[in-house]
This record gives C-alpha cells, sequence and structure tokens, in this order.
C-alpha cells in the first residue's frame, strides 16, 4: 500500500475494518493536539464529514468554507493560515472531493502547509491508485484511503498512510477514543504482525489479489486507462448537450457531475432506471450549487463499457423528447 504513493522507508501504513470515514475519524481524534486547532477544507460533503466529526469529539476546528463546485483559492487559504498561524497545528482536505467532482491541487495546498508548518491530512479515498500520488514529494503527513475505490477491491477496510515521524509524536496526545486510535493500533500491529481488533479476513484477500492487479497494470498504465476513459465519457456528453458542474480544468478525469437537464420530460429517477435495466447505474448529486447527477469512470471497466453506457444514455433522451444542444468543447 505505502508503495502505490511511493512512501518507501518513511510511512507506514495503519489499517481499519470500516469504511473509510472511519480512517478519516481516526486520524483526526489522534493527531490533533488538545490544545490546537485543525484547518479544515470543505467544498464538499466529505470536507463538511471531516467537521462533523471533530465537532463530535470537542475537536477544535477552523473552517475554509467554499461553494461546492468551486476550487480552493491559495490565497485565501493563505490569509486564513497567517491569522490563525499560532493555533492551526494540521490543515485537513480532500483530494477528490466525490461530491462534485473536483480535483484539489494536493501539491499546491501542502507547499502552503509547508510555509507555515503545519502537517497535511489528505483524504484521498477516491483516488489513490487511480491518481499517482507521491507521498514523498508532496510532504503529505497522513493520507488516508478505502479498498472499495480506484484500488479495485472490496469495502470494509480503509487504511491511513503515515509518515512515521509524525505518527511517533501522536502518542504523546491522551487518545480521545480506543478502537480508532491511530498509534495504538500500529503498535499493536508492528509488535504482533496483526491487527489489534478482528480482522474481515476475505476482504483481505480480495484487497491482496487487487495490489497485484495494480502493479501488474502499473501506476502510470492505470491512470492512464481511467484518463482515456474519461476522454471518451466527456467527449460523448459534451455531444449530447450535457453540461459540467466544474470547471474542466479542475475535473478528476475519474468522476465527473453533470447538471441536470432544464427539460420537463427529464426524471433523474426515470433516468437512472432506464439506465440500471441495460446494465449502467449512476449516482445522484449532493448539495452541489446546481443539481446534479454524478457518473463515476472507475474499477474494472473499459472504454467499451463507456461507449455502451453513451448508447444507453442517448436512448433515454430520443426515448423521453429530451433534447439538448451539442456543447462546445473549452479547456
Amino acid at each position: 500500500m505505502v508503495r502505490i504513493v511511493h512512501g518507501e522507508d518513511m510511512y507506514e501504513a495503519v489499517l481499519f475494518a470500516s469504511s473509510g470515514t472511519g480512517a478519516v475519524e481516526a486520524v483526526l481524534s489522534s493527531v490533533v493536539p488538545r490544545d490546537k486547532s485543525v484547518l479544515i477544507i470543505n467544498n464538499g460533503a466529505y470536507g463538511k464529514r471531516m467537521q462533523q466529526i471533530c465537532d463530535g469529539y470537542g475537536i477544535s476546528h477552523i473552517d475554509y468554507n467554499i461553494t461546492w463546485g468551486d476550487p480552493v483559492n491559495s490565497k485565501k487559504l493563505e490569509n486564513i493560515l497567517e491569522r490563525h498561524k499560532k493555533e492551526i497545528s494540521h490543515i485537513a482536505f480532500i483530494h477528490h472531493e466525490t461530491t462534485v467532482g473536483i480535483l484539489n491541487d494536493i501539491t499546491a495546498i501542502s507547499a502552503i502547509a509547508r510555509k507555515f508548518g503545519v502537517e497535511t491530512i489528505v483524504d484521498a479515498m477516491s483516488s489513490f491508485a487511480g491518481i499517482q500520488i507521491n507521498i514523498k514529494r508532496s510532504d503529505i503527513h497522513y493520507l488516508i484511503a478505502s479498498t472499495n475505490k480506484c484500488i479495485q477491491a472490496m469495502a470494509g477496510l480503509s487504511f491511513v498512510i503515515c509518515k512515521q515521524e509524525s505518527l511517533e509524536k501522536s502518542k504523546e496526545i491522551k487518545p480521545r477514543n480506543f478502537y480508532f486510535n491511530l498509534y495504538q493500533n500500529y503498535v499493536f500491529f508492528a509488535q504482533k504482525h496483526e491487527m489489534q481488533f478482528t480482522p474481515p479476513v476475505q476482504i483481505f484477500y480480495a484487497l491482496r489479489q487487487a495490489i497485484n492487479e495494480y502493479f501488474l497494470e502499473t501506476g502510470p498504465g492505470r491512470e492512464q486507462r481511467y484518463s482515456e476513459m474519461y476522454e471518451v465519457l466527456e467527449k460523448g456528453l459534451r455531444e449530447l448537450g450535457f453540461h459540467y458542474l466544474v470547471e474542466k480544468k479542475y475535473h478528476s478525469k475519474i468522476l465527473t457531475a453533470i447538471i441536470e437537464p432544464d427539460s420537463n420530460n427529464y426524471s433523474f429517477t426515470k433516468m437512472h432506471d432506464y439506465l440500471d435495466q441495460r446494465g449502467y447505474t449512476i449516482y445522484p448529486g449532493k448539495g452541489a450549487k446546481q443539481n446534479t447527477f454524478r457518473l463515476a469512470n472507475m474499477g474494472a471497466i473499459t472504454k467499451d463499457d463507456i461507449t455502451g453506457f453513451l448508447s444507453s444514455l442517448k436512448g433515454y433522451l430520443i426515448v423521453n423528447d429530451i433534447k439538448l444542444s451539442p456543447v462546445k468543447q473549452t479547456v
């Protein structure tokens, strides 16, 4: 797992039997000192979830709230850090915010964090193994993900890839919980070579196979496959007349938020069911600045799957007499 993000010799992976949210909770509750605050960037539901976790534990947090669908403004981020530099010990953000399909600039944000001497907590839930990350070069202290996204395994395991030096420092913080204490889980595994609590064995087998398949495909190979599927999807949607919530330059090329058609004949539920009957599952929007639905091109799929999906989507538009105007390509 550490090799996937090029963290050999400096990082350790700590695993939990939980959804990805469990690992986010583990980090936030384990590494933020009781007399400090974490700066949380919120431009989607998962940034907001970090804030909710901190509220649950009484962890002090300073929020940079952005309209869902808009990118991070580096200058505003620096201004917040400058105003609160004595309080903030960590900055936490989502790499790929799947609420809206926006890709936050992991290198730029980490560089700002380094400038102010704060540690970085990165939720890479849906970018790990799909978008290449160099955890050393970006100087990320805690990178969080789960096994059911781009690593292409099964749901039920989450993990944190931790900088060893930072992880060791966290042992000085009085534990806020038991099951999700990051350092204690790490020490138990290091000493006994097994998880501290009951492991989901079958999911570990699936993960082992998924890791094998990742290295056979290679990191650049997987990113290229995802990118090629995205290009087919983006071009096809544009030709059908769909519009995007996020500017193309901020697209993750893994998940895309599409603005719902302005037509009396349109119904997300009916479109979902029409596509589901033909073997394709899509996802509704979630709290963005405009009503959207979302399309993901992650997993063990190919360009042929995307082409088939676009054909079915076109069929839905024709059957329901929904007329959209083709969109000109933008950069």
